[in-house]
């Protein structure tokens, strides 16, 4: 049997990889004259994870939740530093997870945190016509959609359907791990979708694939700990080069 944080710690350094040069691109803006988007990318990066460090700590600052940001932000309209593609899970609050308020993020939330035509149009609109230079897909631990995909457990039609999207992820965690306990399949798989819904993600938009091009987005996947409260950082799709050919 494999232990659940041995296969876990295991996935990390297969992902260390592509989070360091995450890290290393959105550091490389010199240009003092301009603000690129990519700067842009790592300056939201560094606010989404020292606010997840003050939520996980109980430092959260709770910012930007006055009468007078409401009324410039109704008058002058949004400008979300990221998008974030997430569970509908309510014990997944998140812009209380990373210490966020009010027109500071984008969030489009779907059960299983799965991409299918309207969370794609919407992340599109994010990334077009409010510039959103990063988008996190976030997944979430013992996540009731993937864990009813492992079970294969029959449901309404419309439910059905949704986690007919998840099903590649749980093939993927039943190849990658073998014989395991049903917590660590679960735990594999909440992993395996993420990057399922990154890959739909740039599958499926013209848009989102252009400006990974162009250096001008940055897509990556998360995880969430529903308990600690901490999030995984996972870095970009280990296959995103394919995934733009």
């Amino acid at each position: 049997m494999i232990r659940l944080h041995r296969f876990l710690e295991e996935k990390k350094l297969n992902t260390s990889d592509s989070h360091d040069r995450l890290s290393a691109e959105s550091a490389s803006s010199t240009d003092s004259n301009s603000i690129s988007l990519s700067a842009r990318g790592g300056d939201s990066l560094a606010s989404l994870k020292e606010g997840n460090r003050r939520f996980v700590h109980d430092e959260a600052r709770h910012p930007n939740l006055d009468a007078t940001l409401r009324s410039e932000l109704a008058e002058q309209g949004q400008n979300p530093i990221a998008t974030v593609l997430a569970c509908s899970d309510s014990r997944v609050p998140v812009e209380l997870v990373f210490d966020q308020g009010i027109g500071d993020l984008f969030v489009i939330r779907v059960a299983g945190n799965v991409v299918g035509t309207h969370g794609t149009g919407s992340v599109d609109f994010a990334v077009e016509n409010l510039a959103c230079p990063l988008i996190v897909v976030l997944g979430h631990r013992r996540c009731g959609a993937v864990t009813a995909a492992v079970k294969q457990q029959p449901s309404i039609p419309s439910v059905q359907r949704l986690l007919e999207q998840i099903e590649p992820a749980v093939r993927e965690a039943r190849r990658q791990a073998g014989d395991v306990d049903l917590e660590t399949l679960v735990e594999i798989a909440v992993r395996e979708n993420v990057w399922q819904s990154i890959s739909n993600l740039v599958h499926c938009s013209d848009i989102c694939r252009d400006r990974l091009r162009a250096g001008a987005l940055a897509v990556i996947g998360a995880v969430y700990d529903i308990e600690t409260g901490a999030v995984d950082w996972l870095g970009r799709h280990p296959g995103e080069a394919a995934l733009l050919e």
